[in-house]
């Protein structure tokens, strides 16, 4: 029998992070958090108790600057980490020197400040929704399907029709199911509703509020257009630049962030390898959390799809006790 190759494995750059997290506190005078998510991670709710570790573990401050790098995720999860930060800190800083997207810019949303470097974007935040009856791409997945799509093909069937002809849903139904586009609808409700509770943790001018929500909601044409910090302005929001020396540093821990990130694939077959990637991280003085794949993956011909087996993925805590750097499972249900 052949033997399986050796797991690639990611490095764990713990010493190197803490170091810039030092300077940076040196630097800002307050204490600072980075998040940080891979190309395949993304906001969600085992974040939310992974916040709450690093947050008991840091304790109650009073100004606290928030890094923050993500392509987004879940909204809920988002109101949860604002709600989680507000309740240790009275003043918080978002620090964005790349990608803050989706849900990411609704945790933003959250902060007294959003520092944004050259580089930096934000995104609108329509919700786009995966539902167990969504139509199914040519790798046999589910699709996501959002609101902005739906209104546009409604909007270019009555343009184009002049008000003649049939019914737009019957054609619609023939590839979305109904309860689809009722759960996209609610989606879009939820959506503005997290926007409107989060800016309420420090914006108490509710007008305003709601504009803002209905804004990144509904005025923008793709869900990824980048909100640079000039239309951030303009939304209502208070961004500001972000010092360049503090922009230099966070693309310095980006850089190896990046690094713990990168894609750990180890292939044994055709059909099978094995996936180590780390996926979510969360730091702070002291301690460093971050979730990793580990699992394998196999080919179902028949299927057309792929399946995990043999998984084994699950949050670590890293930190420093006396001089030794130590590493255990963070166990989350």
């Amino acid at each position: 029998m052949k033997a399986r190759p050796k797991i690639n494995k990611p490095p764990i750059l713990f010493s190197e992070t803490q170091k810039i997290i030092a300077a940076l506190e040196k630097r800002l005078g307050c204490t600072v958090i980075a998040y940080w998510d891979a190309p395949n991670g993304s906001v969600c709710q085992d974040d939310v108790l992974t916040f709450y570790a690093l947050l008991r573990h840091l304790g109650k401050q009073k100004k606290l600057a928030l890094y923050i790098k993500s392509d987004g995720g879940t909204g809920m999860a988002s109101l949860r980490i604002v709600h989680l930060l507000r309740q240790y800190c009275q003043h918080v800083t978002v620090m964005v020197p790349l990608n803050c997207v989706s849900a990411a810019t609704m945790i933003a949303l959250g902060a007294d400040q959003i520092m944004m470097g050259p580089l930096a974007y934000l995104s609108a935040v329509d919700t786009s929704l995966t539902h167990d009856l969504s139509p199914i791409d040519n790798n046999n997945n589910r699709v996501s399907v959002s609101l902005d799509e739906l209104t546009r093909i409604l909007n270019l069937w009555r343009k184009e029709s002049k008000g003649e002809g049939a019914n737009p849903y019957t054609a619609i139904f023939n590839h979305i199911h109904p309860l689809v586009i009722g759960a996209v609808d609610r989606s879009s409700s939820l959506s503005i509703r997290l926007c409107k509770e989060i800016l309420s943790y420090h914006l108490k001018d509710q007008k305003k509020a709601e504009r803002i929500s209905r804004m990144l909601n509904s005025d923008y044409p793709w869900h990824s257009y980048p909100i640079t910090i000039k239309e951030a302005q303009r939304v209502g929001l208070n961004a500001t630049p972000l010092d360049q020396d503090v922009n230099d540093t966070l693309l310095q821990l980006h850089e190896l962030y990046s690094e713990m990130g990168q894609r750990a694939l180890t292939d044994f077959d055709e059909r099978n390898y094995h996936d180590n990637e780390i996926l979510n991280i969360i730091e702070g003085r002291g301690l460093q959390l971050f979730y990793q794949s580990d699992k394998d993956w196999h080919y179902r011909a028949e299927e057309r799809r792929w399946i995990s087996l043999n998984d084994n993925s699950s949050w670590r805590r890293v930190e420093k006790k006396g001089k030794q750097i130590t590493q255990t499972v963070f166990h989350i249900r």
